[in-house]
C-alpha cells in the first residue's frame, strides 16, 4: 500500500497539484504547521471565488503521499495530523487562489490548445512514446482526478507560472552592485579577542532555599508534567512460535525432493548462436537459404565462431563467436529453447524460425548444477519448513488476535485462548521511553488515541516488524499537573545559577568595554586570560569561532579607534572582541563570474519582488474560511 502511494507521488499530476498548492511554500518557507489555526477542514472564498471541498481533498491527499514518500519506507499514516495538513493545503490554495486571480486580471493566459499539446508530450501519459488515451486515464484515475479537473489544475499552474517567471526575468542588478558585493564578501578583519569562562562564574554563585521557593512562587505555571498514560499488551513473536513446531522425516524428505527436481530443471546451458534477419532487403526465402548454407559450411569444418564472426546478424554476440553465456531456461523463446534442449554438448542444429529470423544454434556445454546431499541440506531445510510454518502460525494467531481483542472488553480472554502473558509499562510520556515496545512510533500513535483513552478499548493488532504484533490496552492516563517545588526544584537552581552567571559576566564585560574605549590595553585587561590575535580574518574563516566571526562582521569600520563589541559564545561565556581594521581588496571579476553573480542575485530579488507581491495581494484580499 505504501509503496503504491510513493509511486502515485512521484508522477507528474503529483507534482503539478502539490505545486500549484505549494508554490508559495517553496518561495517562502512554511512558517510551521502548528501555527495554522487547528481543527477546520472548511473550505474557503477568495474575493467571492469559492475553493471547493473536492478541491482541498484532492489537495490534502496528494499532500499526504509526499510526506509518506519522504518519510521512507516504514512511514506511518497514523503519524500524519489530518486537521494540520488540511489547514496547511487549505493556506496553500488560497495564495493560488490569489495569484490565479492577479495573472487573470492582466490578461494573462493559456489556451485550450496549448494545453492539448502539453498533455501529448508528456511521457507519463505515453506509450511506445506516443501519447495513449488509455494510459491518460489511467494515470489520473489513479490521483484521483478527471481530465477536465486535470485541464483545470493544467491552466492554474500554467497561468501563474507566466506571471512569476515575469517576476524572476525582470529583476536585475547593476553592474556596480555586483562590484560593491564582491568586495564586501572579500573584506577582511583583523581582530583581538579574549574569552571570560562562564564556569568559574558558576562556581562562585550560590543559590538559597528562599530564592528557589520565590522563583518556584512566581513560575509555578511553567512547571506541568507531560501527559502520561499506562498500558497492558499481548505481544505475538513468530519467533515464539518456532519452539513449538517440529518437523517430521516424511517432510525432510519430502522438501529435499522437490530441492533435487528444482535442481534438475534449473540445468543450465551454455550456448551460441548465428542469426540471419528477414527484413525488407531480405525476405523469408533469402534468408532461410542463407541460414541452409551457413550449416552446411558448419558441417564441412568451418569453425562456428568464425562463422558468427563473419556472418551473424546479431552484432553484440558476433563479435564472441556468437557466445551467449550461460541461461537457463525461460530466457529465449520456446522455438530457440526446443532446439537448444534437444542438442548434445558440441553440437550444431539446423536453422530454427524465430520472430527475429533464422537461428543456427550451438550448445557449448551442459553446465548442471551439483545437487546437495540429503544430510547437506537437511539443516537448512529444517529451517527453512519451520520458518514457512511459523509464519503460517502467525499469521493465523494474528488474525485471531484480532478478532477475539475486538470483542473482549480486556486482555484476559485474548491471552488465554492464545497462550499469551499479559505485559504492563509504567507511565511514559508521547516522547516514550527507553523500552522498546513504549519508544516505538507505531505504540505511541495508538497508546495517546482519545478514543482508547476515553472508552478502554483494546487496540487493533499493531505490527512492530513482520514478525512480531501487540494488542495494547490503556490502563492509566494522567493529565498534564504542575509539578512540586521538591520536583523542580533542581531545575530552578540551574536556572537561577545561569541567570546570576549571566549577569555577573555582563556586568565584568561592560566594565572591561567600558576601560578599552577609555584607552586600557586589552591585554592588561583579559584577566589571565590568554588574548588571540587574528589578522585578515574572512567571511569564511575557520579558525575563529562563528559567533565571533559573525560579530567581527557586523561591527562598524573603525575611523580612528578601535571598535569594541562583547560576544555571546554557545557555553555561556563572553568573549571581548576588538575590530581594529577592515581591509577591502580591489575585486577584478571575469565575464563569466559577473554572469553568474548575476543570475543568482536577480534570482533572488526576483523571488523576493514576487514574495512581496504576494503579500501586497493577500492584504487586499477578501479572504473567508467558512
Amino acid at each position: 500500500m505504501l509503496q503504491s502511494i510513493r509511486d502515485n507521488s512521484q508522477g507528474i499530476v503529483a507534482k503539478i497539484i502539490v505545486g500549484l498548492i505549494a508554490v508559495t511554500f517553496a518561495l517562502f518557507g512554511v512558517e510551521s504547521l502548528v501555527s495554522l489555526t487547528a481543527g477546520s477542514n472548511a473550505p474557503a472564498t477568495v474575493n467571492g471565488a469559492e475553493i471547493s471541498q473536492q478541491e482541498l481533498y484532492q489537495g490534502v491527499q496528494l499532500q499526504r503521499r509526499q510526506m509518506l514518500s519522504q518519510m521512507g519506507e516504514d512511514a506511518d499514516p497514523a503519524l500524519l495530523d489530518e486537521n494540520l495538513i488540511s489547514n496547511m493545503v487549505l493556506e496553500g490554495l488560497i495564495e493560488q487562489s490569489i495569484l490565479v486571480q492577479s495573472a487573470e486580471n492582466q490578461g494573462l493566459t493559456f489556451s485550450d490548445a496549448m494545453i492539448d499539446q502539453l498533455i501529448l508530450t508528456t511521457k507519463d501519459f505515453q506509450q511506445d512514446g506516443k501519447f495513449n488515451r488509455a494510459q491518460f486515464e489511467a494515470v489520473l484515475r489513479n490521483a484521483g482526478l478527471t481530465p477536465l479537473m486535470y485541464r483545470a489544475l493544467v491552466h492554474k499552474e500554467k497561468v501563474t507560472e507566466q506571471e512569476r517567471v515575469a517576476y524572476m526575468l525582470s529583476a536585475f542588478t547593476l553592474p556596480s552592485e555586483l562590484k560593491a558585493i564582491a568586495e564586501l564578501d572579500s573584506q577582511t578583519r583583523d581582530l583581538r579577542y579574549f574569552t571570560l569562562s562562564a564556569d568559574p562564574v558558576r562556581q562562585s554563585v550560590s543559590v538559597t532555599e528562599d530564592e528557589i521557593a520565590e522563583y518556584f512562587a512566581a513560575n509555578s505555571g511553567q512547571f506541568l508534567t507531560e501527559e502520561q498514560v499506562a498500558i497492558e499488551y499481548l505481544l505475538l513473536e513468530r519467533s515464539a512460535l518456532e519452539a513449538g513446531i517440529e518437523i517430521s522425516d516424511e517432510q525432510l524428505q519430502n522438501a529435499y525432493q522437490l530441492l533435487v527436481d528444482n535442481f534438475q530443471a534449473q540445468e543450465l546451458r551454455h550456448s551460441a548462436h548465428i542469426l540471419i534477419e528477414i527484413s525488407d532487403q531480405q525476405d523469408d526465402a533469402a534468408a532461410k537459404a542463407k541460414a541452409d548454407a551457413l550449416v552446411a559450411r558448419i558441417a564441412a569444418g568451418e569453425a562456428f565462431e568464425e562463422v558468427a564472426k563473419t556472418e551473424s546478424d546479431d552484432p553484440a554476440s558476433a563479435e564472441m563467436g556468437g557466445d551467449l553465456g550461460v541461461n537457463e531456461k525461460g530466457v529465449f523463446s520456446p522455438e530457440f529453447e526446443d532446439a537448444l534442449y534437444a542438442l548434445e554438448a558440441e553440437g550444431v542444429s539446423d536453422p530454427v524460425r524465430t520472430e527475429f529470423g533464422y537461428h543456427i544454434i550451438k550448445l557449448v556445454e551442459v553446465v548442471a548444477s551439483e545437487t546437495p546431499t540429503f544430510e547437506q541440506a537437511k539443516a537448512e531445510l529444517q529451517s527453512d519448513l519451520i520458518n514457512q510454518q511459523s509464519e503460517e502460525e502467525y499469521v493465523s494467531q494474528l488474525e485471531q488476535l484480532a478478532d477475539i481483542s475486538f470483542s473482549s472488553g480486556d486482555l484476559v480472554e485474548p491471552a488465554d485462548a492464545l497462550g499469551l502473558t499479559i505485559q504492563k509499562t509504567d507511565l511514559f510520556s508521547r516522547s516514550g521511553d527507553e523500552n522498546e515496545v513504549t519508544s516505538n512510533s507505531k505504540v505511541l500513535g495508538v497508546a495517546f488515541d482519545p478514543e482508547l483513552i476515553k472508552d478502554g478499548l483494546n487496540s487493533t493488532p499493531i505490527e512492530l516488524d513482520s514478525g512480531r504484533a501487540l494488542v495494547l490496552r490503556i490502563v492509566d492516563h494522567q493529565l498534564p499537573r504542575e509539578k512540586t517545588q521538591e520536583e523542580v526544584s533542581d531545575l530552578i537552581k540551574d536556572t537561577l545559577i545561569e541567570e546570576k552567571a549571566e549577569t555577573a559576566l555582563n556586568a565584568q564585560a561592560a566594565e572591561i568595554i567600558a576601560k578599552l574605549q577609555q584607552g586600557d590595553v586589552i591585554d592588561s585587561l583579559a584577566q589571565g586570560n590568554s588574548v588571540t590575535v587574528k589578522e585578515a580574518v574572512t567571511r569564511s574563516e575557520q579558525d575563529v569561532a562563528q559567533e565571533i566571526r559573525v560579530a567581527a562582521f557586523k561591527q562598524p569600520k573603525p575611523q580612528d579607534k578601535t571598535s569594541f563589541a562583547v560576544v555571546d559564545m554557545l557555553d555561556g561565556s563572553k568573549s571581548i572582541l576588538a575590530v581594529d581594521a577592515v581591509k577591502t581588496a580591489e575585486v577584478e571579476l571575469k565575464q563569466d563570474e559577473l554572469r553568474f553573480m548575476g543570475m543568482m542575485l536577480n534570482n533572488r530579488k526576483g523571488q523576493q519582488d514576487y514574495q512581496d507581491h504576494l503579500s501586497q495581494l493577500k492584504e487586499k484580499a477578501e479572504i473567508k474560511r467558512l
